[in-house]
């Protein structure tokens, strides 16, 4: 297991060996707010701890581009859309929880109840 992925289930708990799957995000944001600022940075922050090089991140201002919010039925702002892997996930907020964050995006194991 490379130092990266150690380096991953150490932080975060998550199962990394053999995840090969290239995760596509699109985050939604509602121009330079201080909350779409600290979303672009929490999820940055998060794809680069957790992913390394195995993401790929666009930030779409819905401001400069209506049309995609509304194709995309974005109701809120900042939205977070993984859409692969596999199954679609939807986030709403500031991107602070990374908890929630990582279990949405299969990155951690749920804890057993």
């Amino acid at each position: 297991m490379s130092n990266s992925k150690v380096r991953v289930e150490k932080e975060y708990g998550a199962d990394v060996d053999g995840a090969d799957d290239t995760y596509v995000l699109r985050l939604y944001i509602a121009g330079t707010t201080p909350r779409s600022t600290r979303a672009v940075m929490n999820i940055k922050e998060i794809c680069e701890k957790a992913l390394a090089s195995r993401y790929d991140l666009e930030v779409i201002d819905i401001y400069q581009q209506p049309s995609l919010a509304k194709d995309c039925q974005i109701i809120a702002a900042p939205t977070l859309i993984k859409e692969l892997p596999p199954p679609l996930r939807k986030f709403i907020g500031d991107m602070s929880n990374t908890e929630k964050i990582l279990l949405g995006l299969d990155l951690k194991p749920k804890e057993h109840v």
